[in-house]
C-alpha cells in the first residue's frame, strides 16, 4: 500500500478524530503514507433540521461509506454513536481507538450547575435521549433544541440566550475545551448514548490489506464493549432516535452495564443493570436489550 486514504467528515471535531487515527497508525507504521479527504454528509449540509425527520443516525455517515464502497477512500473515521447499527453490505468496523470519557456534560453560561438552575432555566440540546433524561429529573427545565458541530453549540449558549447546553465529554476533551466543562453529569442520572466516546473506523469487508493494517491499532476492550452496546442498539431498534441509552465497561474479563429507555408520553423511565463475560459481548448486549423491552413493556 502506497498510500491510505482517510475519510471523515469535515467538522473540527472529526478532523481531530481523522488525526488520532493517522497518529496512531503512522506510529505503528512510519513508513504510511496517509491522506485525509473531507466528506460532506447531509447532515452537515442540512444543519437545522430535527435529526429524526431527516432519517436518524445515518445522516452523518452514508455519503461517507459510499465513498467507501466506490474506492475513493479506504477507511473513514466516524463517531461510532453516529453509526446505524447495521452497516451496509461490503463494510465492516476493522478498527476503534480506546475510549474517550463516555459522559455527558454540562456547559453553562454562567458557572451554575444544572442543580444550581434550581430546576428552571434554558437548556439546550438536539438529542431526545438527553432531553428525555433531562426532562424526568427537571421537570420545569425549559429543553431548547441545538444542533450543529461543537463550536456552534457552545456559540448558542449566547446567541440562543441559554443557561446552558449538554454534550459529550469525548468531543471537548479531544477538542482541548475541557475547561469548558461547568459538570460532569453521573451516568446514573444521564445515561450516555451507545458508544459514546468511541472513535471506529470502518473498511471495505473485502480489503484484507487494510482490514489488517488498522486492526494493529484496535483497543480490545474498547472493542469488546462496542460489540456490546451495537449488539443492544439493533436488538433494542434504536436507530431511530428514541430517549435509549447505554454504556458498558470491562475490567477483568467481565462486562458491567446499565441501560435507561424513557417513555416521556407514560411519564416513565426504564432501567437495568447487567453482568456478564467479555467473551458474550454480542449475545449479552442483545440480552441486555430484550430485558429492558420486557421491564418498558415494549
Amino acid at each position: 500500500m502506497t498510500k491510505l486514504r482517510i475519510g471523515t467528515r469535515g467538522s473540527r471535531l472529526a478532523l481531530c478524530q481523522a488525526r488520532l487515527v493517522e497518529t496512531e497508525l503512522r506510529a505503528a507504521f512510519p513508513s504510511l503514507e496517509t491522506e485525509i479527504t473531507e466528506i460532506k454528509t447531509s447532515g452537515d449540509i442540512n444543519s437545522e433540521e430535527d435529526i429524526s425527520r431527516m432519517g436518524g443516525k445515518g445522516i452523518f455517515v452514508k455519503e461517507i461509506e459510499q465513498s467507501l464502497l466506490s474506492d475513493e477512500i479506504d477507511i473513514a473515521v466516524h463517531s461510532m454513536k453516529d453509526m446505524p447499527s447495521v452497516l451496509p453490505d461490503g463494510l465492516v468496523i476493522g478498527s476503534v481507538l480506546k475510549r474517550e470519557d463516555s459522559r455527558d456534560v454540562f456547559v453553562s453560561a454562567d458557572g451554575r450547575t444544572l442543580e444550581q438552575l434550581e430546576g428552571k432555566g434554558r437548556v439546550g440540546t438536539g438529542s431526545i435521549r438527553r432531553r428525555a433524561q433531562l426532562l424526568f429529573r427537571f421537570p420545569n427545565l425549559e429543553i431548547v433544541s441545538i444542533r450543529g458541530n461543537v463550536d456552534t453549540r457552545l456559540k448558542k449558549i449566547f446567541s440562543e440566550d441559554l443557561d446552558g447546553i449538554v454534550l459529550a465529554a469525548a468531543g471537548l476533551n479531544r477538542l482541548g475545551l475541557s475547561e469548558r466543562i461547568t459538570q460532569h453529569l453521573a451516568q446514573d442520572d444521564m445515561v450516555p448514548a451507545p458508544c459514546q466516546g468511541i472513535i471506529a473506523i470502518e473498511c471495505r469487508e473485502d480489503d484484507t490489506e487494510t482490514r489488517n493494517l488498522i486492526s494493529s491499532i484496535t483497543h480490545p476492550d474498547t472493542e469488546t464493549v462496542a460489540v456490546f452496546e451495537r449488539s443492544f442498539l439493533e436488538t433494542f431498534g434504536g436507530d431511530c432516535q428514541i430517549p435509549l441509552g447505554c454504556c458498558a465497561r470491562v475490567h477483568l474479563g467481565k462486562i458491567s452495564a446499565h441501560s435507561v429507555f424513557i417513555d416521556m408520553e407514560e411519564k416513565a423511565v426504564s432501567r437495568n443493570t447487567w453482568k456478564c463475560d467479555s467473551e458474550k459481548a454480542s449475545a449479552e448486549g442483545s440480552l441486555m436489550a430484550k430485558d429492558l423491552m420486557k421491564r418498558a413493556g415494549l
